[in-house]
């Protein structure tokens, strides 16, 4: 039960993300990512409701930053996220 909250919580926090507090993250995780890039990936994500700790949903999601940002921007925000979803 704790694990599901832990998950929504983190999955809410995703879905809702600011580019601030995306570029926030990054700096924290060392992860490249740059203003514009965090702009379009947080754009991206509000309201898109993922699970990023559905393997298929995260995979698919990585692509869709990669058209976004670029191939290593999705790298680097699949790292991000897999810090997340670290149990």
């Amino acid at each position: 039960m704790k694990v599901k909250i832990f998950e929504n919580i983190i999955n809410h926090k995703i879905n809702t993300i600011s580019a601030d507090e995306l570029l926030k993250y990054a700096e924290q995780f060392n992860i490249s990512v740059n203003r514009q890039q965090a702009r379009k990936i947080a754009e991206y994500l509000r309201g898109k409701n993922v699970n990023i700790f559905d393997d298929v949903v995260r995979a698919r999601l990585v692509k869709e930053i990669a058209k976004l940002a670029g191939p290593e921007t999705a790298r680097e925000v699949n790292k991000l996220f897999m810090q997340f979803t670290k149990s």
